[in-house]
């Protein structure tokens, strides 16, 4: 039975009616199980690039790196600027994210045009795995190759995890669709959680192996590049090549979203279906205006969800300048997030089952509202404190993300999967940049990690107060789209 065929139809067909062929809907039942599972391992596969990549080696190799290379000054001049060299790891995360922005909205509108999402997606996975795998030659003074490698695996990574969003309406019914989500994500934990464990076990161990640091921290970025390659080979065998839109008991309006997401270039004119997707993105943009509550609801997650990021990306700095947490407990705490996380993850979907993705997220932003608090008050030096810090991060961490994913996916318009949720991915990653403001100027006025870390707090009430204003009923109702029993 061809994959792609029989995966690609069975969304877009109607609900198997009582007298239907059992052994059909038997059939369809556990195809649709296939596809699922796929999609969770496609994020079991790139977590290992967040996790291992960017969270823990690369940042401070890449800065050893690229200090062995500057001048007398401290200095690097990559393409002729002169920069400090242990800035140049942010700045290089920074630029690709800049430019992922460009490439994630151009590749959404090329996928939902063309029907190709599968190619797409592994497609750039492939790129950004190989591309990981190429830091192990990061030796000496590397610098500007290291620069590169991550820029190229960083929107590879950014366009093909938005793409993966974009199969979850067609994976699940809207009832169903927090669970998979939730699951999803915690298979995405529990995957980059697994290969950090490993990895760590080899950067602590690495004389007994016989290697030396910078060696064993090679090898840690090349096998999240490999694990990345593996793994996705699964999403590529299961999913169809065109996500599409999940059986309902409520007709949707599958026909045009099937001729938007499928119309090809005029034939015998190279070139046209690129130039019709540039064309088909100014659309989207202005046609997006006729959605404002999917625009407030992306403004109450870009909001809130900056402040998730920041949390997550100055934990460490907090932990080691405020509280004076050596390195092992910083390691240690990191690992109890990814392992807190699954179950935090899964907890929340099954708490969303009953009262609804809105609610539980909404509960989920007082949760980070609590840990800041927590934080703000920890006594420094307290290691088992910092771990329970920690384990909060982990518990709200997964389902609020995962919730939020889910919840979207409802307020997109059939077959415009991978456009929006490349917008929704921009909020992800492209407006990062507001909480580490935020972060940094409440340290420079106050000289206090304590008053920065509860600075933050302003994203959670701001993205509490939107997200409570947001309609969802009505806002589903808007792009044409089935409610869920429970909102």
């Amino acid at each position: 039975m061809s994959t792609t065929n029989s995966a690609t139809h069975l969304p877009d067909d109607p609900p198997t009616a009582p007298d239907a062929d059992p052994a059909a809907a038997d059939t369809d039942a556990r195809s649709l199980r296939r596809m699922q599972f796929g999609w969770y391992i496609n994020d079991w596969a790139n977590a290992a690039f967040s996790a291992t990549v960017l969270t823990v080696f690369l940042g401070p190799y890449l800065t050893t790196v690229a200090k062995d290379a500057a001048d007398a000054a401290g200095n690097v001049h990559p393409l002729g600027l002169t920069i400090r060299a242990g800035s140049f790891f942010p700045y290089t995360v920074s630029f690709s994210v800049l430019l992922s922005v460009a490439v994630m909205l151009l590749t959404g509108t090329v996928a939902d045009r063309t029907g190709r999402h599968k190619e797409l997606m592994c497609g750039f996975a492939y790129v950004g795995s190989l591309a990981t795998m190429g830091m192990f030659f990061l030796g000496g003074d590397r610098y500007l190759l290291g620069g590169g490698l991550l820029v190229v695996a960083n929107i590879a990574y950014a366009v093909s995890v938005a793409l993966s969003y974009a199969y979850l309406p067609g994976l699940a019914s809207p009832d169903e669709r927090d669970k998979v989500s939730s699951k999803g994500w915690a298979y995405g934990y529990a995957g980059g959680g697994l290969l950090l464990i490993a990895n760590l076990a080899l950067f602590q161990g690495h004389d007994a192996f016989g290697l030396d640091s910078g060696t064993a921290v090679r090898i840690c970025l090349a096998s999240a590049g490999l694990w990345w390659a593996l793994f996705t080979i699964v999403p590529m065998l299961r999913l169809p090549s065109r996500a599409g839109v999940a059986p309902t008991a409520t007709a949707a309006p599958t026909a045009p979203a099937e001729t938007t997401a499928t119309a090809p270039g005029k034939p015998g004119k190279p070139g046209k279906p690129a130039a019709g997707s540039l064309r088909e993105l100014g659309r989207t943009l202005r046609r997006m205006r006729e959605h404002p509550l999917t625009l407030l609801y992306l403004a109450a997650f870009l909001c809130y969800n900056d402040g998730i990021q920041t949390v997550v990306s100055q934990a460490s700095l907090y932990g080691s300048e405020e509280l004076g947490m050596e390195q092992t407990s910083l390691v240690t705490a990191v690992l109890l997030v990814q392992v807190v996380a699954i179950g935090g993850a899964l907890l929340l979907g099954r708490i969303a089952h009953r009262y609804g993705a809105k609610r539980t997220i909404l509960g989920s932003l007082v949760g980070w509202v609590v840990t800041l608090a927590l934080g703000y008050f920890m006594p420094a030096h307290q290691p088992a404190w910092f771990y329970a810090l920690a384990c909060m991060i982990g518990l709200v961490l997964g389902g609020s993300q995962a919730l939020s994913r889910s919840l979207f996916s409802h307020l997109i318009p059939p077959g415009r999967e991978a456009e929006y949720f490349s917008f929704y991915k921009v909020s992800d990653r492209g407006t990062s940049w507001m909480g580490p403001l935020v972060f940094g100027l409440a340290y420079q006025l106050t000289g206090s990690y304590r008053s920065a870390i509860i600075s933050l707090l302003v994203f959670f009430v701001i993205g509490f107060a939107v997200l409570l204003k947001v309609p969802v009923r009505r806002a589903i109702e808007a792009v044409g789209n089935p409610v869920p029993e429970r909102l």
